[in-house]
Parts: structure tokens; C-alpha cells; sequence
């Protein structure tokens, strides 16, 4: 029987079309569950108000009555008016090794992109930077960290086939946490905290970090620009995404840094990486998946950048390395071993050089981001 496309449009096609990875990774050790109570909010157009400003569409894949694959496709209409593009992408790509599976459904979000005007797709990519990007192409025999994807290396033969092109290149770092981090800038940091009369700003308890919420979100709508696929987020978006991540943070690896006045500089955010726990429980939260996170958030040896800002008239002035020494300083003695970069572009080489003068560095997964032309001729 050949393979039927059908878009999710009733409440089961949607439940299926969230839970169906975890049936194509079945037998994928590295692969990680998502936190499912997450994903079930995020793909309601109901209750997320990303779906209320950017077009978006979820495709199954079945074969023989199974669903045997799924993908998403989205138009980021903020995102293209500010760049003068007409761009369409893909993602949350998931299916068997089965080319005709995977050639229909891209086929299917390409021909919505083109119905909508599109000139051009990429992926894998949602909304933004904030979702899973990029076809794993290095590292996979490394587990999978929270919003990253895991994919399969056939992913990347057959997007190829479709005569997809390599567009952005990512890179994700393991680096250990060690006192020598903390002695090599503690002169430098003096210094700068005195001539640049900054003040820092650290936590014990989530209800202190709220009143910073939307100091944080400004400041990476000043900051992120040149990071691809960025969009600023809205009052919205800033709230629904502390609400995601807020409850899952120890206050403790929070680091802000001020001026005289109070107005926020510089911020860095780090988690404990809850991977073992999360795949442990399915990505169900219950019955006992929020006991093991809990647990994971007080006993994990590792640490998970998350996200980081520094203002732009502050930039290359040391603020980076305050923070640095700040959030290690408190991961030793939580008792943290090593520190994951999440990823970063393979073209910045100035956030890459300063993690590979860190002894021990490790760049052990590589990701792509692909596109294609929509135009013929």
C-alpha cells in the first residue's frame, strides 16, 4: 500500500502525532524522550501564542493504516517580514528508514510552502532558535541532551537526495568544570568589576529571579540578532517560556550583573542536565517523573548552558568571564563535573575560541541546518 499524507486536524491525530517518535526511536538507545506535558501545550494552537503569529502545519505519514512518520511545517511571518524573506521550514521531522515515507512528507511541506508563496525552505527548524535545530551529523553515539534532536544518520543521506544544501552548521561542546577555571580569571575579574562599576547578582530562590524575567527577554531581543532564525519574542512568548523552563531551574546557577542603577548588563542561565531522568520516566511527569527530576535537579554531575546575553555596549569588555567565574564558582560546589555548551553556530569563532581555551574541551556533536530552492528555473 502506498504512502498517505494526512495533516493533524483533530485531537487524536495530534496526540499521535506527538507520541509517534518515541515508537521510530524505540530501539535508539541515545534518543530522549520529550518532556511530553511540554510538548502537549506547545503543538496546541490553543495554548501557544507562536501558532497566533507565524503559519504552521503538522503532517502524519501512514502506511498500511500505521502512522510511520510526521513533520511540521511552519512560516515565521515576523521573522521574514524583518528580513525581507519569503522562507518557509521544516521540522520535527521524525520517521522510519523508509525513503518513500520520508520523500512524501517533505514533498508535502514543500508543496504547502510553495501554495503559501514561499521561495525558499530550511530545516530543521520551528519557530526559532529555541526549538530543535539541525540533522544530527556528528556524535551519534553520544546521548541526547534536552532540545537538541537525536535523529538517525539516514536523516541527512536522504534530505541530501532531495536535493537539499547545507546551509547552517552547529556545534555542541563538553567541557569538565575545574578550580583552575575560577583562578585563571579571578585577577581579571577584579578588575573589571571595579573599572566598569558593575554590581552581580545571584540567587537562592526562583521567586527573586522573576522580577528579571522581562529584563532577560529585552535584553536578548537587543542581543540576538545575528543569531540565525531569531525573532524577537513578545510579552507572550517571554512569559510562556519561564513558565516551560522557570520550575525546572535551581535559582543558584542563575547569574546577573547590573549597573550602579539596577538595569540588567549581562545574564547567563544553567541547568542541571535531566536527561537520565527524563528518559528514565518516558518523559512523563507522572506518576513518578517529577520525583526523578527533583531528584536529578539535586544529584546531576552535569551542567547545561542554556541561555546568555550580554549588553551590546558591554560586549567584549570581560562581562563574559564574570559570569563564567560566577556560574562555576557555584557548580563546584553543587558538585557539578562537566558543562554542556548546548549549540552554538560552527562560524562563531569568537564564542568558540573562548571555550577552547578551556583545558579539556570537547566538541562532540555536529549538527546542519539545509536548504532549498522553491523556485524552479
Amino acid at each position: 500500500m502506498s504512502v498517505s499524507i494526512k495533516e493533524v486536524k483533530t485531537r487524536e491525530d495530534l496526540k499521535t502525532f506527538i507520541y509517534l517518535p518515541e515508537k521510530i526511536h524505540k530501539n535508539h538507545k541515545n534518543w530522549l524522550h520529550p518532556l511530553y506535558m511540554d510538548d502537549e501545550k506547545f503543538f496546541d494552537k490553543d495554548k501557544n501564542s507562536l501558532f497566533k503569529h507565524n503559519e504552521a502545519v503538522l503532517f502524519l505519514a501512514h502506511e498500511n493504516g500505521k502512522a510511520v512518520g510526521r513533520i511540521m511545517g511552519v512560516i515565521p511571518t515576523d521573522y521574514n517580514k524583518f528580513q525581507g524573506k519569503n522562507d518557509a521550514r521544516f521540522s520535527f521531522f521524525e520517521c522510519f528508514e523508509n525513503k518513500e515515507v520520508f520523500n512524501a512528507l517533505i514533498t508535502a511541506v514543500e508543496t504547502w510552502a510553495k501554495s503559501k508563496n514561499c521561495t525558499e525552505i530550511i530545516g530543521p527548524m520551528a519557530f526559532s532558535d529555541k526549538e530543535p535545530q539541525g540533522f544530527l551529523t556528528k556524535g551519534f553515539e553520544e546521548k541526547a541532551m534536552l532540545v537538541t534532536n537525536h535523529s538517525f544518520p539516514f536523516m541527512v543521506d536522504f534530505i541530501k537526495e532531495n536535493h537539499y544544501e547545507n546551509f547552517v552548521d552547529l556545534v555542541q561542546y563538553d567541557v569538565p568544570i575545574t578550580a583552575q577555571i575560577l583562578n585563571r580569571y579571578k585577577n581579571f575579574n577584579e578588575r573589571v568589576s571595579k573599572n566598569l562599576k558593575i554590581k552581580t547578582v545571584e540567587f537562592t530562590s526562583t521567586k527573586a529571579v522573576k522580577p528579571y524575567v522581562k529584563p532577560v527577554f529585552d535584553l536578548i531581543n537587543k542581543t540576538y540578532t545575528e543569531i540565525y532564525g531569531f525573532t524577537k519574542l513578545t510579552e507572550d512568548e517571554m512569559t510562556e517560556f519561564a513558565e516551560r523552563f522557570l520550575p525546572l531551574l535551581n535559582p543558584k546557577l542563575i547569574k546577573m550583573i547590573t549597573d550602579e542603577n539596577g538595569e540588567l548588563l549581562a545574564f547567563i542561565i544553567a541547568m542541571a542536565d535531566l536527561s537520565e531522568a527524563i528518559k528514565n520516566s518516558r518523559g512523563r511527569i507522572l506518576p513518578f517523573g517529577w520525583a526523578r527530576i527533583l531528584w536529578a535537579m539535586k544529584t546531576s554531575k552535569r551542567l547545561q548552558l542554556l541561555l546568555g546575553a550580554i549588553h551590546p555596549n558591554y560586549q567584549n569588555k570581560g562581562l563574559d568571564a564574570v559570569l563564567a567565574t560566577m556560574l562555576f564558582g557555584s557548580a563546584l560546589k553543587l558538585g557539578f563535573k562537566t558543562v554542556d555548551s548546548h549549540l552554538i553556530m560552527k562560524d562563531n569563532l569568537k564564542m568558540r575560541g573562548e571555550i577552547e581555551k578551556l583545558e579539556g574541551f570537547n566538541l562532540y556533536k555536529e549538527y546542519c541546518i539545509f536548504r532549498k530552492n522553491l523556485v524552479v528555473g
